[in-house]
């Protein structure tokens, strides 16, 4: 793997070159659906992707088009997400999909500019949703991506800011086949952390993950958890002695699910808020 390419067309070169010889398959790229294009983004956010493939396919198995997804109560919603973790994504996407077909009659805008409008949806996933299903020319960044640009134009400094990469990432858009480029870009990106140093840990936005065990992250886990098993409502007492978690953490965690419309309470009872 060379460093430092300028020439936008010796780097289109060079990563279409190892996309031809190293494609990796999954099955959201089998695809130009729209809705599970925008599972598979949801589902990939911080979460890995061995572990993305298999829920991937269980949730189109349950909810095989937007239409299945927008009639389900939360709570089932939630059920299925379990192991994904990060539950407020699954949430997001229920509300998505349930505005593409209560309002836009099961059709998804085809451009990032209105898929932004969508519950949950920010400018990394409707650039992604708008390239992979639409193949429109996006700019756009994620870990990856943003190694490659770092590893390639900038191996010698630190606290590299998007803001330096973007500009780079619209210069050297391959427009014929912008899907095909960004997923090229993300195959390199991934190979070349498993041969060198992370070149991500150069970003200025680079930050490792909090710490889990003990975490409010934890006790909102396990308190969906609980709740999706449990449709009736339970106390957190209960919750406590089930997930052995620390009872302020479960409580704080409770308030917090409140106030973002995950749950309700009634008298002592937690239920999901369908």
């Amino acid at each position: 793997m060379a460093v430092n390419v300028p020439s936008a067309s010796d780097f289109q070169e060079i990563i279409l070159n190892y996309f031809n010889h190293n494609v990796r398959q999954f099955p959201w790229r089998d695809t130009q659906d729209p809705y599970k294009i925008l599972v598979s983004e949801i589902m990939l956010q911080q979460t890995q992707t061995e572990r993305v493939i298999k829920k991937y396919a269980q949730w189109l198995s349950i909810y095989p088009t937007v239409k299945e997804a927008a009639e389900s109560p939360l709570s089932d919603i939630l059920l299925n997400w379990n192991g994904l973790g990060y539950n407020r994504r699954a949430k997001f996407l229920h509300e998505a999909c349930k505005k593409v077909y209560y309002e836009c009659n099961s059709v998804f805008p085809s451009n990032s500019q209105d898929l932004k409008r969508l519950p949950g949806v920010g400018d990394y996933t409707s650039c992604a949703v708008s390239c992979f299903a639409f193949n429109n020319p996006e700019v756009f960044i994620e870990t990856n991506i943003r190694s490659v640009f770092i590893f390639f134009y900038f191996p010698d400094e630190q606290q590299v800011s998007d803001k330096q990469i973007f500009p780079l990432i619209e210069k050297t858009l391959y427009k014929d086949n912008p899907r095909n480029w960004y997923y090229a870009l993300m195959d390199y990106g991934a190979e070349l952390k498993k041969k060198i140093k992370n070149p991500g840990r150069q970003s200025a936005h680079y930050s490792k993950q909090t710490k889990f065990e003990g975490s409010i992250r934890q006790a909102r886990g396990a308190l969906l958890r609980q709740l999706v098993q449990n449709k009736n409502g339970m106390e957190l007492n209960t919750v406590q002695d089930i997930e052995c978690i620390d009872y302020s953490r479960l409580e704080e965690a409770a308030v917090k699910l409140v106030s973002e419309g995950y749950i309700q309470k009634t008298g002592d009872l937690y239920c999901i808020k369908n």
